[in-house]
């Protein structure tokens, strides 16, 4: 018989010892004494793969397609210790969706990123916010001055007509990051326009990488 999430009380073992954040309770990751930046990023789904496992392993892909690091977390500890680190899961925020959903995606990316951490995985927060209502929970339990990941992918499109509820609240919600985590170094998969990006360059140190669909493109023009 098929297991669910509320069979394990909701995966509770991830965050067995942890330090729980604010009003919504969202687990607190660690701060790793010694940071390890990632010199290169491969989507979670492509890890069997990969041969030289000294990269970061990230979830900017479908929910669905890192579905089984939530629910099966256990499961991928020792194939994930191959690996130098891990960008923890990046669930779907929705601008104006549920809140409880909403908390709920917030909560399962930071005892993710816990559970790894304690078995010896250097996890990489990753941050994403909604509209000004998430801002009360979506940046609980991550570490001040630490480093951090964010992606623009689906919300910054090279056309600015495209996704603006989403571009725009992306943009709203970067000065608010940064006043609450204050990062030392913001990993940026995606886009990063300088339009949006100049005013925190005094802020912190950008560690940009292109998403795999800009790669895919730049390498078809380099083609053709």
């Amino acid at each position: 018989m098929k297991k669910m999430k509320m069979d394990d009380d909701f995966q509770s073992y991830l965050v067995d010892g942890a330090i729980f954040d604010g009003d919504a309770d969202i687990p607190c990751m660690l701060e790793f004494e010694n940071l390890i930046i990632p010199k290169s990023l491969v989507p979670f789904t492509a890890r069997k793969r990969v041969k030289n496992k000294r990269v970061f392993l990230h979830c900017f892909i479908h929910d669905y397609q890192f579905s089984s690091l939530i629910t099966e977390t256990k499961k991928h500890v020792e194939e994930l210790t191959q690996f130098e680190g891990v960008i923890c899961p990046d669930p779907t925020i929705t601008v104006g969706g549920s809140k409880t959903i909403n908390q709920a995606q917030v909560y399962f990316s930071r005892a993710v990123g816990f559970y790894l951490q304690k078995n010896g995985i250097f996890a990489i927060p990753c941050v994403r916010w909604g509209d000004s209502s998430t801002y009360d929970y979506c940046f609980l339990g991550v570490p001040k001055y630490y480093i951090i990941a964010i992606s623009t992918h689906g919300c910054i499109s090279p056309c600015k007509e495209n996704n603006n509820e989403l571009r725009n609240a992306f943009i709203r919600g970067l000065p608010v990051m940064f006043e609450r985590l204050k990062p030392k170094y913001v990993i940026v998969y995606g886009r990063m326009p300088d339009e949006i990006f100049n005013p925190y360059k005094s802020l912190t140190t950008f560690i940009h990488f292109e998403s795999d669909l800009q790669t895919f493109f730049n390498k078809r023009k380099e083609n053709n």
